[in-house]
């Protein structure tokens, strides 16, 4: 029986590193253990913040990759400042506090002359290329993913078209995700965007989101169907890691300026001064890119002769880290928007089998999950004192070699049965 064709519209895709490209690199990898053949439709000449070849290897060998060349904003305003524009374009904003007019001039720009994303140019000549490329294939199901949302309007444009079955993949909200309110928005674009939003999620087929506070959010708006498939972790070929010597909290990936963790940074002072050997163990371990405002705040607190800043590294790396360090960080902020966040990481934190510290707003939905798989304890930003009874427990089990996490239920966040589940949702529409 040939295999059923699908098109997969996505921006970040090997070399690109970072968590973005991780949900559809694994889900293309299994498709075809379902009987779907997927092609994948991605920039030629992006302009990724992080890079990772060695995500390249992983590429499925049964997977038709398609490219069409993108123009990006980016490519020209890193002639102004190329770190600023990086970091921009990968999530990073700077602190309302401390933003220089420059940094202003760079996030007005972004959010009012690119709706909703500066990957907006991409849409029309997409739009060209894939109605030729789609009728010559015989492909009759699309599926986009975004953030950047950008290319959710390419499967508007589609869909408006042709006769195609269209499922719009949200790996983060729209209008609610925590950065949305960084960009300055003027009234117009604040208007623009939501409407772009509506537009969408009352166009496509099927919503497929990666939260239920984000299918709540998303119902208020659309009677389309949305089904919630989240992230997960794949099988990685990692050697056994021996476990870090010292009392190691790892925070891995990127550390934004509004997740900055005041309760954890008094807390480990705290401890430091009540315990006598506390700090000839701590080691605070930060895997990423991380905001000048985190670190700051770390040396302010007294923290840096604990601090190990690795910066970025190969994902393979990362996951080797996981696996060895003492205890593992999940850092939300501290906001009703992010609520619905559930950091892709946690699903690989999960399976590294040591403990984790996670700090959020409360009700978060990463919270209910940790706690139904027993991979550590979950804090909102209220509870310094729980959180510091918690640490000087896990201490005391570190002294003792006995610090570990005994993990349940963990096979239904597999990135196979995961896809099992997207390719049920697809053929369960035909």
């Amino acid at each position: 029986m040939e295999s059923k064709k699908i098109l997969i519209i996505t921006y970040y895709w090997p070399p690109a590193g970072g968590p973005g490209v991780q949900r559809w690199l694994k889900f293309v990898k299994y498709l075809p253990d379902f009987g779907i053949q997927p092609v994948v439709y991605i920039p030629e000449n992006p302009t990724y913040p992080i890079i990772d070849q060695n995500l390249v290897e992983e590429v499925s060998d049964k997977a038709i990759v398609v490219k069409h060349k993108i123009f990006e904003p980016y490519q020209l305003a890193s002639f102004f400042s190329k770190a600023k524009t990086k970091k921009i374009s990968s999530g990073i904003f700077p602190n309302k506090k401390k933003q220089s007019l420059l940094d202003k001039t760079f996030l007005w720009i972004r959010g009012n002359l690119f709706i909703p994303d500066a990957r907006v140019f991409w849409v029309t000549p997409s739009v060209a290329y894939l109605e030729k490329y789609i009728i010559e294939n015989n492909i009759d199901t699309i599926i986009t993913s975004g953030p950047p949302h950008s290319l959710h309007l390419i499967g508007l444009e589609l869909k408006q078209k042709m006769d195609l079955k269209w499922f719009a993949d949200f790996r983060d909200p729209w209008t609610t995700i925590g950065y949305h309110k960084s960009l300055l928005l003027s009234n117009y674009a604040a208007k623009k965007h939501k409407a772009l939003e509506h537009q969408v999620l009352n166009s496509a087929d099927t919503i497929i989101v990666t939260s239920k506070t984000t299918k709540t959010e998303f119902e208020a708006i659309t009677t389309k169907p949305i089904a919630v498939i989240t992230n997960g972790f794949d099988v990685e070929k990692v050697a056994t890691q021996t476990l870090d010597t010292k009392f190691s909290l790892a925070h891995i990936g990127s550390f934004l300026s509004e997740r900055n963790p005041l309760i954890l940074w008094e807390s480990l002072v705290e401890l430091i001064d009540e315990i006598p050997d506390f700090k000839l163990h701590l080691e605070l371990k930060l895997i990423g890119a991380i905001s000048q405002e985190v670190l700051d705040t770390i040396a302010k607190f007294g923290l840096n002769p604990y601090l190990n800043n690795l910066g970025y590294v190969s994902h393979a790396e990362a996951v080797a880290h996981q696996r060895k360090s003492q205890i593992l960080l999940l850092i939300e902020i501290d906001s009703e928007d992010t609520k619905s966040i559930i950091p892709g990481k946690l699903f690989e934190y999960m399976v590294s089998n040591r403990p984790i510290i996670a700090i959020g707003p409360k009700d978060s939905d990463f919270e209910e999950i940790i706690s139904n798989t027993n991979t550590g304890v979950f804090f909102d930003y209220s509870e310094k004192r729980k959180l510091k009874t918690v640490i000087s427990d896990y201490y005391n089990q570190f002294l003792e070699g006995k610090l570990e996490s005994n993990a349940v239920g963990l096979q239904k966040y597999s990135r196979k049965n995961l896809t099992k589940e997207l390719a049920q949702l697809i053929n369960s529409n035909f």
